[in-house]
């Protein structure tokens, strides 16, 4: 049997790893911010119903709804329980002599009986009472334990970095739910309204055509009424030239000129044309590029289109990898061929650029070239890879218009209110990839993406 100190000590052990609630050893244990630990499932049920969350022990009101979880401890824990398990009621025997364990080879570091103590194999080592080495090594473990709710140990510091990731994790899965909720709602919006169009749409329609029936039906029932009055009077006409032909001869002839004036003023009506059906024409808007708000800089606040960008206040947004700085953003689309042009208005923005970015291949390694518009304090330049920076003799510009042919490998800048060219760029690069739409503003006046115009006609 073990002394009763060690048995103590023992105990002392086991309730450092034992949960407060359900007075079991710690199953996933987590760390609350009084520096508590508890079993995941003892806390969650303890907490379940209650409208303010606090610890079981303390009462101090927990600053996490989800406490992170107490690793050390973990595993402090499956250690205790796989050494229990496996140390048996009884006492341990020698495997060579059959004696009791009593003492610990400190030069071996292995327990040994009093017969070990005097072989030749630990001549001259140093020895302790098995008691004493056990007593040392639990208060290490003890002294490892406490460590781990000390504000000031490492241990401690960890779990903060871990909690401080992990909220940043949250924070990111956050933002990505809401994104998808507002696209959501702008999505279902759009729909709404076009359902709403096409309902009215097809409400006017079916008027219109009502009413385009009742005004040809009654147009057709006039001329019938008219062609009717028409034949009664050519069938009277008739019915007394026909009297006129079987008259006397003298009569005859006198009554021939008159008769003759008669006949020639008397006309048939026209025959009725049906109008020409009239051509729908709808305008359809669509932005030809829609910013990518993942990779817009903190400062920049984007429009809910995504079809404007400005300058504004610093905004709490997840760092993730495809987000910019310096006030940059990126369209959300990636060229890799064909031709595409876009306007963009700028007002009287006097910081901005605007133009297009991509991975080219130079001297067989891969760099990042930029190719655009450049204004800063008003005095306007042409950029592009890797460092030039031409000036222009440009005094104002309200409108700025990207055209780039992938295929070609042009890219040109003009203003298409006076239809002029700016800058024309002939890439000769070898593009390992595709071209983003590129954007710059230090303005708080937006940059603004105009709508293209495509006229559909329907023919009936």
């Amino acid at each position: 049997m073990e002394p009763e100190g060690v048995n103590k000590m023992a105990s002392r052990l086991e309730e450092d790893l034992t949960c407060p609630i359900c007075r079991e050893l710690f199953r996933d244990p987590v760390v609350v911010s009084c520096s508590h630990s508890f079993c995941k499932v003892c806390l969650e049920n303890w907490w379940r119903d209650k409208p303010i969350k606090t610890c079981a022990v303390c009462k101090r009101r927990s600053s996490r709804d989800f406490p992170p979880l107490n690793l050390v401890l973990r595993n402090l824990v499956q250690t205790f329980a796989e050494q229990r398990e496996h140390t048996p009621a009884e006492d341990h025997l020698c495997s060579l002599h059959s004696e009791k364990l009593r003492l610990f080879c400190l030069d071996h570091e292995e327990p040994v009986c009093l017969v070990c103590r005097d072989s030749r194999i630990h001549k001259d080592h140093r020895f302790s009472p098995i008691e004493e080495v056990a007593e040392d090594l639990r208060e290490h473990l003890r002294k490892s334990i406490k460590g781990l709710f000390l504000s000031d140990s490492l241990l401690t510091l960890s779990v903060q970095v871990l909690t401080g990731k992990k909220e940043e994790f949250e924070d990111t899965a956050v933002y990505i739910t809401a994104q998808v909720q507002q696209t959501k709602a702008q999505i279902q919006e759009q729909f709404d309204k076009l359902h709403q169009f096409l309902l009215e749409e097809e409400d006017s329609r079916i008027k219109a055509l009502k009413e385009e029936e009742e005004q040809k039906t009654q147009r057709i029932k006039d001329k019938m009424v008219a062609v009717s009055r028409e034949m009664e009077a050519v069938s009277k006409t008739i019915a007394e030239t026909e009297e006129e032909l079987r008259a006397t001869d003298t009569f005859f002839v006198l009554q021939y000129k008159s008769t003759v004036e008669i006949l020639q003023d008397r006309t048939l009506v026209e025959e009725p044309q049906m109008e020409p059906g009239e051509k729908m024409r709808r305008l359809v808007k669509f932005y030809p590029v829609i910013l990518d708000q993942n990779s817009a800089d903190p400062e920049l606040m984007l429009s809910q289109d995504l079809s404007s960008v400005r300058c504004g206040e610093r905004q709490r947004l997840p760092q993730n990898p495809e987000r910019s700085k310096d006030h940059i953003v990126f369209g959300s689309k990636v060229f890799r061929s064909g031709i595409h042009s876009w306007d963009v208005e700028v007002g009287d923005s006097k910081s901005w650029s605007a133009g297009v970015t991509g991975h080219v291949l130079r001297e067989e390694k891969t760099e990042t070239g930029c190719w655009f518009i450049n204004v800063i304090n008003g005095k306007y330049s042409a950029y592009s890879h890797p460092d030039t920076d031409k000036p222009l003799s440009v005094m104002s510009l309200q409108r700025l218009r990207v055209k780039l042919d992938f295929d070609r490998r042009t890219l040109t800048f003009s203003d298409p209110i006076i239809n002029t060219d700016l800058s024309t760029h002939t890439f000769t690069d070898t593009f390992t990839d595709g071209l983003v739409p590129y954007f710059f503003t230090d303005d708080n006046i937006p940059l603004e993406i105009l709508p293209k115009d495509i006229t559909v006609k329907c023919k009936y």
